[in-house]
């Protein structure tokens, strides 16, 4: 009897622990509206630096990711000024089920970067498409000089619908005064409906900083939960 009673306890006993810790496993069903995380060269091999998630009024996801520079070269526009150039892309993955209307824009004007006091950059949109076959390739696979000696001293923009289930991927390139002490990284984010470029000079893990260059460059028609 003694021996029957104390089975009888441990039956109780996890019992007790599996509803217990049923209560504290967590909440699959819960989806964040934003998250980020910084990567080096992930296991797919699309070297993609920063990775942004956000969830559409039903929990369907737009993904950004954001690559890492290539290039780091001179650039000698046809005036003979000299620019330090990096070329970077980014893709967007359209899981929604409405298509998405992207727009991007910068100015001709340079900008400053407050981490690099004297370093002044400028930043184009070439219109080539960036595809995942292209991420092994010099420069990405784009004709870099051709695109400067048309497009250096003009604005740019980028328009392009992303059907739903497809993806868009696209390059930015940058062009310094002069180079910068350290690992540049840039990124394409959404704050609402509005994209946001962010430039910095990656002296820490730390991905938003006060000394980098945040941009306000376009929207995506994304309807946030």
């Amino acid at each position: 009897m003694k021996y029957i009673a104390g089975l009888f306890f441990i039956i109780i006993f996890c019992i007790s622990c599996k509803e217990q810790n049923k209560t504290n496993l967590p909440q699959d069903n819960i989806k964040s509206e934003t998250k980020d995380k910084v990567t080096s060269s992930g296991s797919d091999g699309l070297h993609v630096y920063t990775k942004f998630e956000y969830a559409d009024a039903i929990g369907k996801r737009l993904i950004i990711q954001n690559g890492f520079p290539r290039g780091g070269l001179k650039y000698t526009d046809p005036n003979g000024k000299v620019y330090v150039y990096a070329v970077f892309w980014t893709r967007i993955i359209n899981e929604t089920d409405n298509p998405l209307e992207l727009k991007i824009s910068f100015p001709v004007d340079s900008y400053e970067l407050p981490s690099s006091p004297g370093r002044s950059f400028k930043i184009l949109l070439p219109s080539d498409t960036m595809s995942l076959d292209k991420v092994n390739l010099f420069n990405y696979g784009l004709d870099l000089e051709s695109f400067l000696d048309n497009g250096i001293h003009k604005s740019s923009s980028l328009k392009r619908t992303i059907n739903p289930k497809e993806s868009s991927g696209f390059y930015v390139v940058t062009l310094f005064n002069k180079g910068v002490d350290g690992a540049l990284r840039t990124g394409l984010s959404l704050k609402d409906q509005n994209l946001f470029y962010r430039v910095k000079v990656d002296g820490s893990k730390n991905y938003n900083t006060s000394s980098d260059k945040e941009i306000h460059c376009g929207s995506i028609n994304l309807h946030l939960k």
